[in-house]
C-alpha cells in the first residue's frame, strides 16, 4: 500500500525553523545517570522557589480554573502599573515576555520589507519570530569585552529597521548597559525605529537607576520595556511577562492579542507576586550573595568569571567545556553550555540557594582535579 502524498502546502520559513533549545530537566538526568538527587543551575530559575503568598493565592484560586480570566486582565495589568509606577495605558501582560516580543514583531515589522537587530549572541526568540514572520533578522558581535554593541546597533540601523532588541542585562554574559548609552541609542535610532529593551534581568543589579530606562520613559517616545515574572517573582512555569509600551502601541497591541493568553491562575499569581515584598527581595538578597560566592570561588579555580549583574555568572573552565559540562552532569549538576550560543570554551551556572551554590563548586573542584 502506497503512502499518501500530503497536499499541505508549509511556508519555507516554517520547513527550515529550528525549535527552542531548553536546558536539561532534573528528572531527564536522573534517569541518564541513575541519581537521586539532582540540582538545576541551568535555566536561571529562582533559587528559592515560589513565594508562600502565592502559593496561598493559586490554592485558593484553583476552584476557579474552569472560568476565563477577565478580558484584557484589568486587575493584573493595574497591579502591574503600580508596581512600576507607570500609567496602565503602558501596560501589556502577556504569556511570558515571549507572547510580548512576538506581538512586536507582527504589529510592527512588514514580511519582506522590514528587519529586526539585535547583539550576537542574544535570546534565540527575538531571531525565530522574526523568521517565523518572514522577517529578516541581522545581528551585530558584542564587544571583545562582552559589552552591548550599542553603537554599531546604531549604526547598522536605517529606514527599513523596525526593531532593535537589546537585552541588559544581557544574556548569557550577564553585562548591563548603562542608561545614559541605552537613551543615546534610542536617540540616534531612525524615527520609526522601536527599541524594545528586555529587562529580564534587571532585577538583579547592583543599581537599577543606572541600568533602567524605566524613569526616562516619558522622554522616549520609541522606547519599550520588557520585564517577566520567571525569575524574581519565580513563576517560570505560570508564564507572565509584560510589556511597558509607548500608549498607542500598547493599545494595538491589547486589540489583536489573542483573547486569554494569559490563564486566570497566572493572573492571580501575579498580582500576589508583586504584594509579596519578603520573598522579592530575599530573592535579591540570595542572589546578590550567592553571586558574590561563586564569581570568587569560580575565580580560585581558575574558571575566568565573566562579571554579573544577573542572577547567573558566565565562566570559561580551564578545560574543554563540554567534558567540563559532562562531568557536571554525572555528579547530578545541570548547568549551560554555551555552544549553541557560539560560545563553545563557555558555560553558564544559575545562582542558586547557598547549598546548591555549594555543592556545583564541590562538583565542579572534582571535575578539574583541582
Amino acid at each position: 500500500m502506497s503512502t499518501p502524498i500530503s497536499t499541505i502546502s508549509v511556508r519555507p520559513e516554517a520547513q527550515g525553523f529550528k525549535p527552542y533549545s531548553p536546558g536539561l530537566s532534573i528528572n531527564e538526568i536522573k534517569q541518564r545517570y541513575g541519581l537521586a538527587q539532582v540540582i538545576k543551575l541551568a535555566s536561571n530559575e529562582n533559587p528559592l522557589g515560589v513565594s508562600p503568598v502565592v502559593r496561598k493565592v493559586l490554592e485558593s484560586k484553583a476552584a476557579l480554573a474552569f472560568r476565563y480570566p477577565q478580558c484584557g486582565y484589568p486587575r493584573l495589568r493595574q497591579a502591574m502599573a503600580e508596581a512600576l509606577g507607570v500609567d496602565v495605558a503602558r501596560i501589556v501582560a502577556g504569556n511570558g515576555s515571549d507572547e510580548i516580543i512576538d506581538l512586536l514583531v507582527r504589529v510592527l515589522c512588514r514580511p519582506g520589507q522590514d528587519h529586526v537587530l539585535a547583539a550576537r549572541p542574544c535570546f534565540s526568540v527575538y531571531g525565530s519570530q522574526a523568521l517565523i514572520c518572514g522577517v529578516e533578522f541581522r545581528q551585530v558581535d558584542l564587544n571583545p569585552d562582552y559589552s552591548l554593541p550599542l553603537t554599531r546597533l546604531a549604526e547598522m540601523a536605517d529606514e527599513r529597521t523596525a526593531l532593535v532588541f537589546v537585552t541588559s542585562p544581557d544574556n548569557p554574559t550577564g553585562v548591563a548597559a548603562k542608561t545614559d548609552d541605552l537613551e543615546a541609542l534610542a536617540r540616534a535610532l531612525p524615527k520609526r525605529t522601536l527599541l524594545a529593551v528586555d529587562e529580564a534581568y534587571i532585577h538583579f543589579v547592583d543599581d537599577e537607576q543606572r541600568a533602567s530606562l524605566l524613569p526616562r520613559l516619558a522622554s522616549l517616545p520609541n522606547v519599550a520595556l520588557l520585564r517577566t515574572f520567571s525569575k524574581a517573582y519565580g513563576l517560570a512555569g505560570l508564564r507572565l511577562g509584560l510589556g511597558v509600551l509607548p500608549p498607542e502601541l500598547a493599545d494595538i497591541m491589547l486589540r489583536v492579542q489573542i483573547p486569554f493568553s494569559v490563564n486566570l491562575l497566572a493572573e492571580e499569581a501575579g498580582i500576589a507576586a508583586l504584594s509579596d515584598h519578603i520573598f522579592y527581595e530575599e530573592t535579591l538578597r540570595v542572589t546578590r550573595e550567592g553571586r558574590a560566592y561563586l564569581m570568587s570561588e569560580l575565580a580560585a579555580l581558575s574558571c575566568a568569571p565573566q562579571p554579573s549583574q544577573s542572577n547567573f555568572i558566565m565562566f570559561t573552565p580551564p578545560q574543554e567545556a563540554k567534558a567540563v559540562f559532562e562531568g557536571l552532569l554525572r555528579r547530578g549538576i545541570i548547568v549551560r553550555p554555551l555552544a549553541s550560543y557560539g560560545l563553545a570554551d563557555k558555560i553558564r551556572v544559575s545562582v542558586g540557594r547557598m547549598d546548591e551554590n555549594q555543592a556545583f563548586v564541590s562538583a565542579l573542584r572534582e571535575v578539574l582535579g583541582a
